[in-house]
């Protein structure tokens, strides 16, 4: 797979918003202004469109596969497809920013500020 999927992909891995640390490893593949607006503390924000020139710049978990995450949509799912394919141990975030944000996990945006 030499491009990202267009389309929503079936089967990808899940990991569920309440099995993360707060502080865990996230790609965030959202535009940059979705990013800014609010994002997990420490996320990795690589815009979709950009995922394939900027894969030396993925965030490397400490422990187990890459979260990724998007608004709750499909991008998401794609870009966990490509980096699969690429060898990459990457799970969708079941929900993406929706699911965090629900959960009462925290928030920060590009300013700083942090909301619970």
């Amino acid at each position: 797979m030499d491009s990202i999927p267009d389309g929503p992909q079936e089967g990808m891995p899940l990991v569920e918003v309440g099995s993360l640390a707060d502080d865990a490893v996230i790609l965030d593949v959202r535009d940059v202004g979705d990013w800014r607006a609010g994002h997990a503390p420490g996320a990795v924000n690589i815009p979709l469109a950009q995922l394939i020139s900027r894969l030396t710049e993925l965030p490397v978990p400490p422990t187990g596969p890459l979260a990724v995450s998007c608004g709750g949509g499909t991008k998401q799912t794609r870009a966990v497809a490509y980096l699969r394919a690429h060898g990459i141990d990457a799970v969708v975030l079941k929900g993406g920013m929706r699911s965090w944000k629900a959960a009462g996990r925290p928030v920060e945006s590009a300013d700083g500020d942090e909301r619970g």
